[in-house]
C-alpha cells in the first residue's frame, strides 16, 4: 500500500470551507478514496486487470470521441 500524506495549511482570511474543499480535492487528486475502496474487499489478480482494461478502454472512448467532435 502507498503511503501519502496530504496536507493543506491554512492561508490568511481563508474560511473553513474552502480549507476543507481544497483538502477533498487534493484526496481526490492523489486517488486515496479510490484506492480505499478498492482494498476494502480483496481482489483477485485477473479482476483487478480486467477491470484496469476496461477503464483504460473508456478512458480511450472518451478521449476519441472528444477528439472527433472537434
Amino acid at each position: 500500500m502507498s503511503v501519502v500524506n496530504v496536507q493543506v495549511r491554512a492561508r490568511r482570511n481563508e474560511s473553513t470551507e474552502n480549507l476543507i474543499k481544497r483538502f477533498s480535492r487534493k484526496v481526490k487528486r492523489e486517488g486515496l478514496l479510490e484506492e480505499v475502496k478498492n482494498r476494502k474487499y480483496y481482489e483477485k489478480p485477473s479482476v483487478k486487470r480486467r477491470r484496469e482494461k476496461v477503464r483504460r478502454k473508456r478512458t480511450l472512448k472518451k478521449l476519441f470521441s472528444k477528439r472527433d467532435g472537434e
